[in-house]
């Protein structure tokens, strides 16, 4: 993968050898230059010891763990070397201050890049898909701009991503619809791809939010007791339209995923087989690397690289007072 991101699906040993990372799998080594590597994805059961992660922290190399459903189980990343104090403290007045303001604009963030992925097809005949993107212009937006509670807020988020997944049955082939999201474990195709593409979109967060100052415990939107990193909770839900559903819609309408092929089902469960992996990933980061031409910076930016620019919009808001807009599929060229 390209920007120093390495995936790693199949069950081994990782070990340092001279300056390289070394990838065992039974009798073949793979090798990889450690000066061209950021981040590890590791998606099976590996060996590694503590000699290791000392190499990886002084490399500055970040390590994302996930378990055999493929859901994020945690982050080994090297000491924090982008600590403020001050910021830390300005970020827990802002929760305790004006939390409502920024949990509200996440939420407006998700419903803006929903109407804008859907939208799509709605323009390319999917004309059913109307009255679910009117109840975003109007009757969405206008719940979100009255309340001032951050549990009506969090059930108004509920809302319009279960009104999103209804629309799936007008622009999807029916063996990918699915009744309801259920998240652990996925019983469906539709919810495993959606699982696993959030579980890696969270972990590029963290990645991002770690090359900034702002601290991940303090979330806004997501209580912040609900997670170590809770602050990538908050800053990955405005981008899974756009990285995550993007993804998915394309490699289903296109053909490129199938059920009978990239599937793996028992009793209750549905997961992406290795082979179903080695589509969805590839897909999935090329959607992460490409870029397009912001509206406001005036330059091309990767969407990667749009995370952390998140990250910088909500430091400057939290020092300077300036608006907090999050990351929106209309600041696209």
């Amino acid at each position: 993968m390209g920007n120093g991101t390495r995936f790693i699906m199949s069950q081994g040993d990782i070990t340092r050898k001279d300056n390289s990372i070394c990838f065992r799998k039974g009798n073949k080594n793979t090798y990889m230059p450690v000066e061209a590597t950021k981040e590890l994805y590791l998606l099976n059961e590996v060996n590694l010891n503590t000699k290791f992660l000392d190499f990886a922290a002084k490399a500055g190399i970040v390590i994302h763990f996930f378990n055999y459903y493929g859901y994020y189980s945690g982050t080994f990343y090297p000491k924090e070397y982008l600590i403020s104090g001050n910021l830390t403290i300005k970020q827990s007045e802002a929760f305790i201050k004006n939390r409502i303001h920024i949990a509200k604009a996440f939420v407006k963030g998700i419903g803006i890049n929903i109407y804008e992925v859907v939208y799509h097809y709605y323009k390319h005949d999917k004309k059913e898909t109307k009255e679910f993107l009117d109840w975003i212009k109007k009757d969405f937006m206008d719940v979100l701009d009255k309340t001032n509670d951050i549990k009506q807020i969090l059930f108004i988020e509920g809302q319009v991503w279960m009104k999103f997944y209804d629309n799936f049955k007008y622009f999807l082939p029916e063996d990918f619809l699915m009744n309801k999201r259920v998240k652990r474990p996925p019983d469906n195709p539709m919810n495993a791809m959606i699982s696993f593409g959030n579980s890696i979109l969270y972990a590029r967060t963290i990645s991002q939010i770690y090359h900034t100052h702002l601290n991940q415990s303090i979330s806004f939107l997501h209580e912040p007791s609900e997670g170590r990193f809770s602050l990538s909770l908050d800053l990955s839900e405005v981008f899974k339209p756009a990285i995550v559903y993007k993804t998915i819609f394309e490699l289903v309408n296109n053909k490129k995923i199938q059920v009978s092929k990239h599937f793996e089902r028992k009793l209750n469960y549905c997961l992406l087989n290795e082979a179903g992996k080695k589509v969805f990933i590839p897909a999935l980061e090329e959607r992460f690397n490409s870029v397009f031409e912001h509206a406001k910076l005036k330059r091309k930016v990767s969407y990667e690289a749009a995370i952390k620019y998140d990250g910088y919009k909500l430091i400057k808001y939290i020092f300077e007072g300036k608006d907090f807009a999050p990351f929106s599929l209309k600041e696209m060229m």
